[in-house]
């Protein structure tokens, strides 16, 4: 009977870890609420980020006002890299825009290339933030390489098949995550 409840007990602590590794370290609007400035002061010296429906809509070049956004970005004195799951086609003439070095094909949430964003940057875990709106490859995979990741809400509802499925357990998940939050404050 011991052994049984041991294993149960293990089991709910994997799920509780399993779960907790798909949380935000925070949730925003957009990237118009994130306080750059403030993130700098913390140590914070290269973003890496996500394109579409975290800066533009799916799909849409990069606007003036994201231009204006990265600039800001740059004159803090942070590095930016663009990762990706798109082909280069669609990643580098966004990168070019915003002056941002890239990284396509990026096959998140793997690890790989959020390691190899950090070495473009010449950033580690601690000195790097992520950007992204969705939770089972931008921010599992930053939280799998120990990244401070903030989660922005959709830009456009339009999306893919393949992620409009996604969002049904997301819903889920930061359900979860704003239940924690509101009993750990």
């Amino acid at each position: 009977i011991l052994e049984v409840l041991r294993n149960l007990q293990n089991t709910k602590y994997r799920e509780k870890r399993m779960l907790e590794s798909l949380y935000p370290d925070k949730y925003l609007k957009s990237v118009d609420e994130i306080d750059f400035e403030e993130y700098y002061k913390q140590g914070i010296r290269g973003i890496i980020s996500d394109i579409d429906n975290t800066l533009v809509p799916h799909g849409a070049p990069a606007d003036e006002h994201i231009i204006n956004v990265f600039e800001k970005i740059h004159q803090l004195g942070i590095e930016t890299c663009l990762i990706s799951n798109n082909k280069e086609p669609r990643v580098k003439p966004f990168a070019d825009a915003v002056n941002s070095k890239y990284i396509f094909d990026a096959h998140k949430p793997s690890k790989k290339n959020y390691i190899k964003a950090m070495k473009i940057m010449g950033t580690n875990e601690e000195t790097t933030l992520f950007l992204g709106d969705q939770i089972f490859t931008d921010v599992w995979g930053a939280n799998r390489v120990g990244i401070k990741s903030i989660m922005v809400e959709k830009i456009n509802p339009k999306e893919e098949i393949q992620i409009v499925l996604k969002r049904i357990p997301e819903k889920f998940i930061l359900w979860n995550w704003r239940r924690k939050n509101k009993k750990s404050k």
